[in-house]
C-alpha cells in the first residue's frame, strides 16, 4: 500500500510547524510535501530590524530542506486547487507549472499587504511583508538621508529626511521606533542642513497606537516613541498620496519620499479563490482546523477563521503566535485522521506580547506581567532567540555587534522600487526583469525612474502549459 500523500501549502509560522510536526511524527510513513515559493521560512517579527540595519537578512530565514530533513520541497506559488480532484496547481519560480495531488492538503498561504481604497497608495507606498520590502526600505532610508545632506536647500532636506509610517500595529510601531535610531544614525553620519533633523510620523485611525494590547503596553510604546521625536497621530490617516508627499485627513499635506503601509493584512486570495465560507477573507473551519465539508482539508494561520473556544463566538487574531501552535494542532490532527484516531480541538492561552521598540526599549507582558524599559527588553529578545527555529547564535551575534560597533550605512543597491509593489500577492518575492506573470502583477511606480531603474513596463511571457507530475501508485480509494 503506497504512502498517503500530505501536501502543504505555505511555509510561513503555520505551515513550517504543521511540516516540522508532521516530519517527527510520520517517520517515513507518509510522503509531506511543502509547496512554497523560497527555500526558507522568513521569521517576521525581526524584520524591522533588518530594515534598521541591525541585522543582515540571511539571520531571520531558516532553511527548509536543512530543518526539516524527509519533507520534500517544491519551489512554486499556488495558483489553484481543484477540491473535487484532489490536486494543487502551481507556478515554479521559471515559468514552469506543475501539479501535486495530496491525500490531506493543509492551506497556510498566509497573508499579502491590506490595500484601501485610497488614491495613489498602491503608486506611492511600500508594504512591509517580506525581506525584498525589508531590504529596499533599508537601501531607501539611506539614500534618502545621504540625499538630504546634500540638499541646495532645506525644503528640499526636509522631505527627503521624513518618513511616514502607516499604521501603528505591532509592523508600523516597530518600523517606526526602529527606524527613527537609524535615521538618527545616519545622521550623525551625514549631518544634515543647520535645525534640521529626521522626521517620523506614525498614522492610525485607532484612538491610540497598538489598539489589540492593554493600554498599558500602548501607553509605554508612545511614550518611548514621543519622548524620541516621533509624532504619533491617531485617528488620523491618509487621504491621498503623491509624488511629492502625502495629504492627511485632517488637511494637512506632509512633503515626503517615503511612505511605509503597515495597515495590517488580508489572507493570500488563494483561500478566496476555493468558493468555499469565508470570513472577512479568511476560510471558516472547525475547531480541529478542518474545513466543513472537506474531511481531507485543513487549514491554519492567517488563511484560516479558527473559532477562539477561549471566546466563544469569537476567532482567533492572525497573529504568529497563533499559527505556530495551529500548526502543530494541524499536524496532530492529520495524523489522526489517517489513523482513525479522534481529532481534537484548537485551544490556547495566551502567553503574552513584546513589542522591540529599539534600543534597550520595549513593550511586554509575559505571562500578563506589564514590564517596559530595558526588562521588557530582555525578555522580548529572550523570546525571540527562543522562538527562532535557527540562526540563534548569529542573532545573539549581531545584537552584540550592533551595541559596541557602528552600523554599516550603505546601499546594496539589491531591491530597486519596482520590484516591491504594494499590491502583490507575493511579498516574499522581488520582482524581476521578464520574470513569468503572478497571480497579481502591478506595474512599475514612477519611483523606477528616480532610482535610476528602467521605467518601463517589464514584459512578462506566457507560463508554459501546465504538466503532471508523475504518479508513481495512487493510493487506495482516492480519487483522480
Amino acid at each position: 500500500m503506497s504512502r498517503p500523500r500530505i501536501v502543504i501549502v505555505g511555509a510561513g509560522f503555520a505551515g513550517y510547524r504543521t511540516a516540522r510536526s508532521l516530519q517527527r511524527a510520520a517517520r517515513g510513513r507518509a510522503e509531506i510535501t511543502l509547496l512554497n515559493p523560497t527555500d526558507h521560512f522568513l521569521y517576521l517579527p525581526l524584520l524591522p530590524q533588518v530594515a534598521a540595519g541591525i541585522l543582515e537578512p540571511r539571520r531571520i530565514t531558516v532553511s527548509l530542506p536543512g530543518t526539516l530533513p524527509g519533507v520534500r520541497l517544491v519551489l512554486g506559488e499556488a495558483d489553484g486547487i481543484d477540491l473535487d480532484a484532489r490536486t494543487v496547481h502551481y507556478a515554479g519560480p521559471e515559468g514552469d507549472a506543475g501539479t501535486l495531488w495530496y491525500d490531506r492538503l493543509v492551506l497556510a498561504a498566509g497573508s499579502v499587504n491590506k490595500l484601501l481604497p485610497i488614491p495613489g497608495v498602491a503608486e506611492h507606498a511600500h508594504g512591509f511583508r517580506g525581506l525584498p520590502e525589508a531590504l529596499y526600505l533599508r537601501d531607501h532610508i539611506t539614500r534618502q538621508m545621504e540625499l538630504a545632506a546634500s540638499a541646495e536647500n532645506a525644503a528640499a532636506c526636509t522631505s527627503r529626511c521624513t518618513f511616514v509610517v502607516v499604521g501603528a500595529g505591532y509592523t508600523g510601531t516597530e518600523v517606526a521606533a526602529q527606524g527613527q535610531l537609524f535615521t538618527a544614525a545616519l545622521q550623525r553620519a551625514h549631518p544634515l542642513h543647520q535645525g534640521i533633523s529626521p522626521r517620523w510620523i506614525l498614522l492610525d485611525v485607532a484612538p491610540r497606537v497598538l489598539p489589540e494590547l492593554d493600554e498599558r503596553l500602548s501607553g509605554t510604546a508612545d511614550r518611548v516613541l514621543r519622548d524620541r521625536g516621533v509624532e504619533v497621530r491617531t485617528g488620523s490617516s491618509v487621504k491621498e498620496a503623491t509624488a511629492d508627499g502625502v495629504l492627511l485627513t485632517d488637511g494637512e499635506f506632509v512633503d515626503t519620499r517615503t511612505v511605509v503601509w503597515c495597515v495590517g493584512v488580508r489572507p493570500d486570495p488563494l483561500a478566496e479563490s476555493l468558493g468555499l465560507p469565508m470570513e472577512r477573507g479568511r476560510l471558516l473551519v472547525e475547531p480541529t482546523l478542518r474545513v466543513p465539508g472537506r474531511p481531507e482539508v485543513f487549514a491554519c494561520g492567517d488563511a484560516a477563521a479558527v473559532p477562539d473556544l477561549e471566546n466563544p463566538g469569537k476567532y482567533t487574531p492572525g497573529t504568529a503566535q497563533h499559527a505556530w501552535r495551529q500548526g502543530r494542532t494541524a499536524a496532530a490532527n492529520i495524523t489522526a485522521s489517517l489513523t482513525g484516531r479522534e481529532l481534537r480541538p484548537y485551544r490556547h492561552k495566551d502567553l503574552g506580547f513584546a513589542v522591540d521598540l529599539g534600543g534597550t526599549q520595549a513593550a511586554a507582558n509575559p505571562f500578563g506581567l506589564p514590564l517596559s524599559g530595558l526588562p521588557a527588553g530582555l525578555v522580548t529578545r529572550g523570546y525571540h532567540l527562543a522562538a527562532l527555529p535557527g540562526n540563534r547564535v548569529r542573532v545573539a551575534a549581531d545584537w552584540l555587534l550592533d551595541a559596541v560597533l557602528p552600523r554599516q550605512a550603505v546601499q546594496l543597491g539589491l531591491v530597486r522600487s519596482w520590484s516591491v509593489p504594494l499590491d502583490t500577492a507575493s511579498p516574499e518575492l522581488a520582482r524581476i526583469p521578464d520574470a513569468p506573470a503572478r497571480r497579481t502583477d502591478p506595474t512599475p511606480t514612477h519611483r523606477a525612474a528616480d532610482e535610476g531603474a528602467d521605467p518601463s513596463p517589464i514584459i512578462t511571457p506566457t507560463p508554459e502549459p501546465a504538466r503532471e507530475e508523475p504518479d508513481p501508485k495512487p493510493s487506495g480509494g482516492r480519487k483522480r
